[in-house]
């Protein structure tokens, strides 16, 4: 197989991924639509007095609620195992050992952050 078939292939495969990718998206999307809709038709009308919604007012409410809520930003996973890596890496071994007594309490076993793992 030479350089030009492989680089094909590659295309063809992030390709497909792509597209897998956005159809899972929209099905996702799709599905929260719905799920917003009949919760908000489930409750608001007999608790409030409020209308039903359709399908594309449940949908805009959805991304509305996402963007007043910060879902669109990537959530706190990303940004927080470094910061946690950061405070770990500062702390003292006695600051070290109480966190893992008030994380895990007596028994339980605590993985500490990749950075202290490979020592």
């Amino acid at each position: 197989m030479d350089s030009e078939d492989m680089k094909k292939n590659w295309v063809r495969r992030r390709v497909e991924r792509g597209v897998k990718f956005a159809m899972f998206g929209l099905v996702a999307v799709t599905v929260f639509g719905f799920v917003v809709k009949a919760l908000w038709n489930w409750l608001m009308p007999s608790l409030f007095g409020l209308h039903a919604l359709t399908f594309w007012q449940g949908l805009g409410l959805l991304v509305l609620s996402w963007i007043l809520f910060g879902g669109l930003r990537g959530g706190p996973g990303r940004h927080g195992r470094r910061r946690f890596r950061e405070r770990w890496e500062a702390m003292t071994p006695e600051q070290r050992e109480k966190l893992r007594a008030g994380v895990c309490g007596p028994g339980r076993e605590f993985a500490a952050p990749l950075a202290q793992q490979k020592d």
